[in-house]
């Protein structure tokens, strides 16, 4: 299949979370056979700080969103492929490009993948008048990036055609355990952007549980924090690059995920963080969400806290040796059940699901 994909940027995870999750499916897509072309705008600075050249599996076309004759001309040469995906949260003319793509022939096989599905359906609950309300059917599939059924099947009430989760999931190639580097040595770390619908959970979880620890280091990574009032025992060290990650993950005593607000109301929604971390073989401890057993087992191959003093209870009183244990059975489970290569195969039997279907529907209506 020839595979026309407009997202937020492949090449640079700067103010751009879904980067590792779009990289592990399209490349796996890629080994299928796929030809792969991905747009992404020139825009939020990611570009100036890109952490990955061109891949070989893919064509990398970077536009310049203020200029839609440059847009218009990329979109014509869209439907000439099998599929198009729109993805959400482009950055950049999102709107726009959703109802140009929604109006692309039927021949064409447009999805909508969604990677933030439970903001994006609040957001379309709290706004009758959004214009995704005209263009959701006219998508011939919407995949998500978590969500479970809880985001499924408010997708087809909706008016989505078909609605399906494709999880996160883990690329052994790129993350995997490596050596402790003493830029990111702490007792607990967490790694994310600064953003409105996670911040409030970050204070809950994260910076109480350096208050209720003062005796413990904490380090904290991603873009924004720099002016957050934080505990003297919590050190910032900015964006952390791709190819720092594993070190980031390996480096402290446990590694700590958060969910966004939405994700964690609706469940089934797994960070990229989860599988970067059990693919590191660290030692993870989650917010708690439903469905998490869905690719860890509480207790065993990950541990769930209800609060910041939860968190600081299991760093200061978690042997060494039971942390490593549960660190390696996350990293287990996730090799298992959980890798890209899956995700891809998953996504590529979807596609051709998909595609027959819409064969077959024009043969009936030409009949």
């Amino acid at each position: 299949m020839r595979i026309a994909f407009w997202g937020s940027s492949l090449v640079s995870a700067y103010w751009n979370g879904a980067a590792t999750y779009y990289r592990g499916i399209l490349r796996a897509l890629a080994g299928l056979g796929n030809e792969i072309t991905f747009f992404e705008p020139d825009a939020y600075e990611r570009q100036k700080n890109r952490d990955m050249d061109d891949p070989d599996w893919a064509r990398v076309v970077v536009y310049n969103p203020a200029d839609l004759k440059e847009v218009q001309h990329h979109l014509s040469w869209s439907r000439g492929c099998d599929v198009v995906v729109k993805a959400s949260g482009v950055g950049v003319l999102d709107d726009y490009l959703e109802a140009r793509v929604a109006a692309f022939p039927a021949a064409v096989c447009k999805v909508f993948w969604d990677v933030d599905a439970p903001a994006t359906l609040e957001r379309l609950e709290s706004d009758p008048n959004h214009p995704f309300h005209s263009a959701l059917p006219y998508f011939d599939l919407v995949l998500t990036y978590g969500g479970g059924s809880p985001v499924t099947s408010h997708y087809r009430r909706k008016g989505a055609a078909e609605c399906v989760a494709v999880y996160n999931a883990l690329d052994p190639d790129i993350h995997h355990p490596v050596e402790t580097d003493p830029r990111f040595a702490c007792d607990l770390s967490f790694l994310g952007n600064r953003l409105p619908d996670r911040e409030a959970r970050v204070e809950r979880f994260f910076l109480a549980a350096a208050t209720a620890a003062p005796e413990l280091q904490f380090l904290l990574g991603g873009n924004g924090w720099q002016d957050k009032p934080m505990p003297q025992n919590v050190r910032y060290v900015g964006h952390v690059f791709t190819a720092d990650h594993n070190a980031f993950n390996c480096s402290a005593r446990m590694v700590l995920n958060i969910s966004r607000d939405s994700m964690a109301r609706y469940g089934y929604s797994p960070a990229t963080r989860v599988f970067e971390a059990a693919g590191a073989a660290a030692c993870l401890i989650t917010d708690a969400w439903e469905g998490l057993d869905l690719f860890l087992y509480p207790n065993r191959e990950v541990l769930v806290a209800h609060s910041g003093e939860e968190v600081a209870q299991f760093v200061r009183q978690l042997p060494p040796e039971r942390a490593r244990e549960i660190g390696l059975a996350g990293r287990k489970r996730v090799l298992a059940e959980h890798t890209y290569s899956q995700r891809g195969s998953l996504v590529q039997s979807i596609l051709t699901e998909t595609l027959s279907r819409m064969s077959a529907s024009a043969v009936e209506q030409t009949a």
